[in-house]
């Protein structure tokens, strides 16, 4: 099954494995993906589908060292050197847009990081002289909440001119969109925080606006119910998410990417109530194999895969035919040259499988 077609849209997915989005901090300069980055992602073109690496929409929504944006024409047209790539390796590739909200630091992004309210978002970061705790972020106002919006629209209506395929929103692992969502990271007392209603009126306004911008069948939404990250709460999250669940699905976005982080019940609720394509990535899966066929039998579209596509380019080949797997090594996956990047062995060039 994880081999048969889908169709996404107006895309047609040869098979239904997913390369998940992964940081790589490797735009050292502005913001621009390098030409190693067009090789990276297009060596992984036998993918389903691509989601990028996190895209800041904006200068203010960087949070970390050398990831890049979509907010400039160098970048621009340094992404459509990559969907180039990708697209005339058969592939199909989409922007993932984050906005990392509170988590950041000034040695990073020479700014304080803004947030929902004025709190202090997850506990280290990294940065050029090592892990440093994360600052105070500063409160949005009302007015440059409403401006963030219209940034994400702007990032994807230049993620269609760089070529990409769609865009998927990052409301998850306790970046911007997720900080709203929370209850200790949220604690406005306008329209944007509150209730669950108005706690989630950030994401449905920014995936609202994205996709009035570019199409619905274009825009996905990455979510991850209960999972911390960064420190954040979510003690309503059965009845916050299946209201945000339910909003999302009258814009009619073309899928969710649920990370499995909400429980048998909150997950089932969130299967029961997203009509569309549903993406599932289960983060603590082990064996690629098993995790896909055990998802896509659970009611998942597609699976997501992280860490076996960062070290295998040839993933769906491998696992159709039961080769073995590169181990990914993992200190070579922030930063750094194409050591861990570029250079791991496809199943031709794999000793074992020779």
């Amino acid at each position: 099954m994880p081999f048969t077609p889908f169709e996404l849209g107006s895309l047609r997915l040869p098979n239904r494995l997913v390369m998940a989005p992964m940081t790589r901090s490797r735009a050292y300069v502005a913001g621009v993906p390098s030409p190693l980055t067009a090789l990276y992602y297009a060596q992984r073109a036998s993918a389903g589908l691509i989601v990028t690496e996190g895209v800041q929409p904006s200068a203010a929504g960087q949070g970390y060292m050398n990831t890049p944006g979509l907010h400039t024409d160098e970048q621009v047209a340094g992404w459509r050197e990559v969907t180039g790539a990708v697209h005339a390796a058969g592939g199909r590739i989409v922007a993932q847009i984050m906005h990392a909200g509170g988590v950041g630091h000034p040695d990073n992004t020479g700014r304080l990081p803004v947030a929902p309210s004025a709190v202090r978002v997850g506990e280290q970061i990294f940065t050029p002289t090592g892990p440093q705790d994360t600052p105070v972020a500063v409160e949005l106002s009302t007015a440059e909440v409403e401006a963030t919006v219209r940034d994400f629209a702007t990032a994807a209506r230049r993620a269609v001119e760089a070529g990409f395929d769609g865009v998927e929103l990052h409301g998850a692992n306790g970046y911007l969109i997720h900080q709203f969502l929370s209850q200790n990271a949220n604690l406005r007392d306008d329209r944007y925080g509150g209730s669950v209603a108005g706690r989630i009126r950030f994401a449905v306004e920014t995936a609202r606006a994205v996709a009035e911008e570019i199409g619905p069948d274009r825009v996905g939404i990455r979510l991850s119910p209960l999972n911390g990250a960064q420190g954040l709460v979510e003690e309503d999250a059965h009845e916050l998410y299946p209201a945000l669940v339910s909003a999302l699905a009258d814009l009619d976005l073309v899928y969710l990417h649920l990370v499995a982080t909400g429980g048998d019940e909150l997950n089932a609720r969130i299967r029961d109530l997203w009509p569309n394509a549903l993406i599932v990535n289960d983060p603590v899966a082990t064996d690629p194999a098993s995790a896909a066929e055990r998802l896509l039998d659970w009611g998942a579209d597609l699976v997501a895969l992280g860490r076996a596509f960062l070290a295998n380019p040839d993933l769906p080949l491998r696992l159709r035919v039961g080769a073995p797997l590169n181990e990914a090594d993992l200190s070579t996956a922030f930063g750094g040259d194409h050591r861990g990047y570029t250079d791991y062995p496809t199943l031709a060039l794999h000793p074992a499988a020779a």
